[in-house]
């Protein structure tokens, strides 16, 4: 691997996914579940355990990118903006701990930058209420079943993708235009 890896949850990882891989630089995206308690039955959680609350886990994905493209920071600007991240275990009609806003960090430089740049949003008057997001070092990443990788592109015109994943979509592509992957 000649990239790095980044892991963040802001919600369904449906939205999520689908908003970083119009971005330049991301070589993979898994989604996944993490953030949670090992595993005490050795077994790797599924959507319907996550779903329950009790692994703790957070329904995340996981980001392959070459630093040379795109950022840490850059990927940070879009993750924050893609989500509420002052709406405690909860993104739109989803709810639970498995939607939290979290960051799981893969080294001290994220680490730093995410909390570097949770001061500046908390200080801001931008977004008004404080940043809820959780920040801790990526211990495990479960790779969620198959259905769910490429959701978006995959299930387009489910009812879902068009009235929460398209609006998402459309936000960022013009709030990050000069980060999008060039087509054509």
């Amino acid at each position: 691997m000649n990239g790095e890896i980044a892991v963040f949850g802001g919600g369904c990882f449906w939205c999520t996914e689908a908003i970083f891989k119009m971005l330049k630089g991301i070589k993979d995206i898994r989604q996944g579940y993490a953030g949670g308690n090992p595993s005490a039955d050795g077994k790797n959680p599924t959507y319907n355990t996550v779903c329950t609350g009790k692994t703790g886990h957070a329904e995340v994905i996981r980001i392959e990118f070459d630093p040379k493209i795109i950022s840490f920071r850059e990927l940070l600007s879009v993750f924050f903006s893609s989500h509420d991240p002052t709406s405690l275990n909860r993104q739109g009609p989803d709810v639970g701990t498995e939607y939290r806003s979290i960051i799981l960090f893969t080294n001290d430089s994220q680490k730093k930058e995410s909390e570097k740049y949770i001061k500046e949003l908390n200080q801001s008057s931008l977004k008004g209420q404080r940043i809820v997001t959780e920040i801790k070092p990526l211990e495990e990443f479960y790779e969620a079943e198959s259905y769910h990788q490429d959701f978006y592109n995959k299930n387009r015109e489910a009812m879902y993708c068009q009235l929460i994943i398209n609006p998402k979509l459309e936000k960022a592509q013009k709030e990050f235009a000069d980060l999008l992957k060039k087509y054509g």
